[in-house]
């Protein structure tokens, strides 16, 4: 641990020229004290560094000295991945294994592409959560991921959907994290599904492990899987008349399935502005709280029986307000 600490410090003082001791503990996590002792021990190994004394002082190395002492070990390597994701990394339990990694990369790069880096970061960010929630908590995630990667069998105690627990035995093939919620995809019974992470409240090895399925593709498992779960989701669809605001909130109440029916059934507005669109809908009740989210913006015009529905309910709406 110590010596991985040490060689964080000396990239540190490498990649960024000057910091101060408060600066190189709030960056690794430690007391001051510990980074005075780092310091003197990297001095003793015979690295220059150099300490201006005084309030305003500050560690650097001296005469351009640079390491090439930039191996990344297995867990970084495998961190690197996430390099773009840092919330999903801490959530997977390698934050900081991630910031040793880019730390040591960042070492490695000649000194233009450090530049154009660092002017990357300061321009670009990924935020994955979305607006009205965080990331799902998951406490078992960590364990999960441990078990995808060393393709270990677990069982598995799941609440489903409507609060019931059960126990099943899976081999965990991939995660994938969809707009703040991660999903496991699993073999079990000798089919694969997919696990909602949050939902896993234990978790035990079984202490052997498993071949994977030949063939198996997450990202190609993930895409089939998402469109049948749309349509699972949305099963019927309404023909509607649209404003154009309506068509702007499609896509916000919808999301690619909004937009997707915009491109593929959106007639050409007419003179008021009004387009038609078949709109996707969900079966039964939800249908109706789904279209009323537009008010004045969406008229329906079929099934009959769903426009018979939201007129009744906009008559509602209008004795309460009236």
């Amino acid at each position: 641990m110590r010596a991985s600490r040490l060689l964080s410090v000396l990239l540190l003082l490498q990649n960024r020229g000057r910091m101060t001791a408060k600066e190189l503990a709030d960056e690794l996590d430690v007391s001051v004290r510990t980074i005075y002792r780092d310091v003197e021990a990297l001095s003793a190994a015979g690295v220059p560094v150099y300490a201006d004394r005084g309030r305003t002082g500050a560690y650097q190395l001296l005469g351009g000295y640079r390491t090439r002492l930039t191996g990344l070990s297995e867990e970084e390597a495998q961190a690197l991945a996430l390099a773009g994701l840092p919330v999903a990394a801490a959530e997977l339990g390698l934050g900081t294994v991630l910031a040793a990694a880019q730390l040591k990369l960042h070492a490695a790069l000649p000194a233009e592409l450090r530049r154009r880096a660092n002017e990357l970061a300061e321009r670009f960010h990924v935020d994955i959560p979305g607006w009205h929630r965080g990331i799902d908590h998951a406490p078992a995630l960590a364990e999960v991921a441990d078990a995808v990667w060393h393709a270990r069998r677990v069982r598995v105690r799941y609440r489903r959907w409507d609060g019931s627990a059960v126990d099943r035995d899976l081999d965990p093939l991939g995660l994938v994290l969809k707009a703040g919620v991660w999903y496991l995809a699993a073999r079990c019974d000798g089919s694969v599904r997919t696990y909602r992470v949050s939902r896993v409240d234990s978790l035990t090895g079984l202490g052997d492990t498993f071949e994977r399925p030949p063939g198996f593709v997450l990202t190609e498992y993930w895409r089939s899987w998402s469109e049948g779960f749309e349509r699972r989701l949305y099963p019927d669809t309404a023909l509607v008349r649209l404003s154009p605001l309506g068509r702007d909130l499609v896509p916000v109440f919808l999301g690619s399935v909004g937009a997707r029916a915009l491109r593929d059934t959106g007639t050409r507005a007419d003179s008021d502005g009004w387009s038609t669109v078949e709109l996707p809908v969900e079966a039964g009740a939800p249908a109706l709280g789904q279209l009323l989210r537009f008010g004045a913006e969406l008229e329906v015009l079929s099934p009959t029986e769903l426009r018979r529905r939201v007129s009744e309910a906009v008559a509602r709406l209008r004795g309460l307000y009236s």
